[in-house]
């Protein structure tokens, strides 16, 4: 049971969850209309992954941050960032302002989304973690119904821009109301008879190798966007970019995530590859339906709302109290329904399924997320020593971030490629949010979607087979699936 203070601080989290929900349902259900509007659907997949990619900065930055100083001071940068980025976007005069907008919001996210896990671990007992993140993955649920509709409502009827620019005075709000709660939360102190942490990066160094990893990731995906037509400088960007990432990430990531090591290293790399999957995905389900299959934005977004539903059920029940299945065969299912949901949506694509058949096929994904993402949360906790909380769930949160930046960056490539191949595809949003069936429907559009879908459910299949590894090969201490990350502290 929650009691007293902590439901009032379990509350402020949940109502701050809630608006970053309701601004990633809204914008995702309204830029098709925003890149329309200013012209910006070739460079369409980096309004999601540029966020996701400045997150990978705040991520890094406030993990390190909460383990020496507490979570306090990264909250309210988070805020900050997160709200103006929220400003900026609103304003944007240009795709490419807009673009610079979401990388602050991004940054922010960042920075809130750790510190958040910070604060779970320090506050709440991992008897009650569980029901702690199901009741986070509950804040989806009013957003998932009311934000598609509220969004396609503004952006069709009335302006695009206030879906950015209503959500910023109400995170302030809300932060405000939790930031009291969190003020007597210092730096935790190490577990009594802990060895002394050796080989761990020093804040300097986490914030540079975390620029590099944002860095990298961003020029990797700006070449990609423009390799069609073939040329030396995106091709260059992209090895760049790569390469850059490559040596700046393990070390933020414990000791053997990149090679799936049995436990903790497992459960940061299942994490990293359902986003893939998932998240790269997503971000083209309200483009399809909209640009293949003729659909409203507001008639779109709900696809969006059905996963959202089906990720607080899985959520909820991964949560239940007795949960006897052993959580990595749990993530093993969740990766399982995500790769079967991705998969299907190849036979929309290709008007072998009705569109709106998508609602139902899409919450089968979401479902699929909340088993295996609310499980990551826990573990992750449950694995790590109190003074390296905040590492760990950094680097879980890296690789949640850096698997959607792949996902989305690879997808955005494809399409970008087949745009670029077949530019009559530009006149796809001609008929945007007509409800005219077969409005901007295209030859080629079709089988550029199912290509993105079909390659993406091939990720969420390693998931599930890397969800396998999570549990020690000694099987799990009494209690569960704690002190099994030991042997990973020295490379965070």
């Amino acid at each position: 049971m929650i009691r007293g203070e902590l439901r009032v601080a379990l509350a402020g989290i949940v109502s701050l969850v809630t608006l970053v929900a309701f601004e990633a349902m809204a914008v995702s259900t309204a830029m098709p209309v925003v890149a329309d509007e200013l012209g910006g659907l070739r460079r369409y997949g980096l309004a999601f992954s540029l966020f996701l990619t400045a997150s990978l900065l705040g991520t890094v930055l406030a993990g390190g941050w909460a383990d020496a100083r507490g979570p306090r001071a990264p909250v309210v940068a988070g805020l900050v960032a997160f709200a103006g980025g929220l400003v900026l976007c609103g304003t944007a005069p240009t795709f490419t302002a807009l673009l610079a907008g979401r990388a602050v919001s991004g940054l922010g996210g960042g920075l809130l989304v750790v510190s958040l896990y910070a604060v779970v671990g320090a506050v709440f007992d991992e008897a009650v973690r569980p029901r702690v993140f199901a009741w986070i993955s509950s804040a989806w649920v009013l957003p998932a119904v009311v934000g598609p509709l509220v969004a396609g409502w503004l952006a069709t009827a009335w302006s695009w821009r206030a879906v950015f620019l209503l959500v910023a005075p109400l995170a302030l709000v809300v932060g405000a109301v939790l930031l009291p709660r969190l003020w007597h939360l210092g730096a935790p102190a190490p577990e009594a008879g802990a060895p002394q942490r050796t080989g761990l990066l020093s804040q300097r160094n986490r914030a540079l190798r975390g620029f590099g990893v944002a860095a990298g990731a961003g020029v990797a995906q700006a070449g990609a966007a423009a390799l069609v037509p073939l040329r030396a400088l995106p091709v260059v960007s992209v090895l760049v970019g790569v390469a850059v990432v490559v040596v700046a990430l393990p070390a933020l990531l414990p000791a053997g995530t990149l090679r799936a090591d049995r436990g903790l290293p497992s459960v940061v790399a299942v994490r990293g590859l359902m986003t893939a999957g998932f998240m790269g995905a997503e971000a083209y389900v309200p483009l399809m339906l909209v640009l293949e299959r003729g659909m409203p934005v507001t008639l779109a977004g709900l696809a969006l709302t059905g996963a959202a539903m089906g990720w607080t059920l899985g959520s909820a029940l991964q949560g239940r109290q007795g949960l006897r299945i052993d959580r990595s065969r749990l993530m093993a299912l969740g990766g399982l329904l995500v790769a079967t949901s991705v998969g299907l949506l190849v036979l929309p694509s290709l008007h072998l399924l009705p569109g709106l058949a998508v609602l139902g096929v899409w919450a089968v994904g979401g479902l699929g997320m909340g088993l295996t993402l609310s499980s990551t949360s826990v573990l992750t906790l449950s694995m790590s020593p109190p003074d390296l909380r905040g590492r760990h769930s950094a680097a879980l949160q890296l690789s949640d971030a850096l698997g959607a930046v792949i996902g989305i960056g690879v997808a955005g490539a494809v399409f970008a490629a087949r745009l670029g191949a077949a530019p009559d595809l530009h006149g796809g949003l001609s008929g945007l949010g007509s409800g005219v069936p077969g409005a901007g429907v295209s030859s080629d559009g079709g089988v550029t979607f199912a290509l993105v879908f079909g390659g993406l459910s091939l990720v969420g299949l390693l998931a599930a087979v890397v969800a396998l590894r999570v549990r020690p090969a000694g099987g799990w201490p009494d209690p569960p699936a704690v002190g099994s990350g030991a042997a990973s502290v020295a490379g965070s």
